[in-house]
């Protein structure tokens, strides 16, 4: 039976998503070249080029497929708990070099749109839990649940991206802390 070209394509393109995750962790954006990542994965660079055009569309593939880890929106410690558990874990993503890395060579490129596609699903959890904070009576009616996302993920990704101070947990529950005043709770 001959070989099946389907799985050795997926195989390829798995090993060089994994590769040039693993080697802008290590070496950095401005580093990283594209024979680094086909040499890594076991490929010939053509190889690279007909699948993307330049390593940041490759970066961005392998963080949509095998970036930061699965979204956990579990729920049960009230509001407060729940915002905090969410707000930390974007200052984890965003500590994780290969997210950081890559995060601000999109910004860098002004693909500001491929950045979003990495945080909305954060942002939906954030809305979705602000949602029901309203039904159940926790945060006002007359809330804005799209601006009150803004306000609790705003100071992160501008800390974040400024480096202005370190980006921390304790940070991230100042903020909520900061938000759920403001929700009038």
């Amino acid at each position: 039976m001959p070989p099946d070209a389907a799985r050795r394509s997926d195989r390829s393109r798995r090993a060089i998503l994994v590769a040039a995750l693993e080697l802008v962790e290590a070496l950095g954006y401005s580093r990283l070249t594209v024979e680094a990542v086909a040499a890594r994965a076991g490929v010939g660079k053509q190889t690279i080029y007909r699948w993307w055009p330049s390593k940041g569309p490759l970066l961005f593939d392998a963080l949509v497929e095998f970036g930061p880890a699965a979204v956990d929106h579990a729920v049960g410690g009230g509001l407060d708990a729940d915002l905090r558990r969410e707000l930390r874990a974007v200052v984890e993503e965003l500590a994780e070099r290969r997210f950081d890395q890559v995060c601000r060579l999109l910004v860098h490129e002004e693909r500001t749109d491929l950045v979003m596609l990495l945080l909305v699903p954060r942002r939906m959890a954030l809305e979705e839990r602000l949602h029901r904070a309203q039904r159940s009576g926790e945060v006002r009616a007359d809330v804005d649940v799209s601006a009150a996302v803004e306000l609790l993920v705003g100071p992160v990704y501008q800390r974040w991206f400024l480096r202005a101070a370190p980006l921390t947990g304790g940070f991230a529950d100042l903020v909520v802390d900061l938000v759920l005043r403001a929700l009038g709770r």
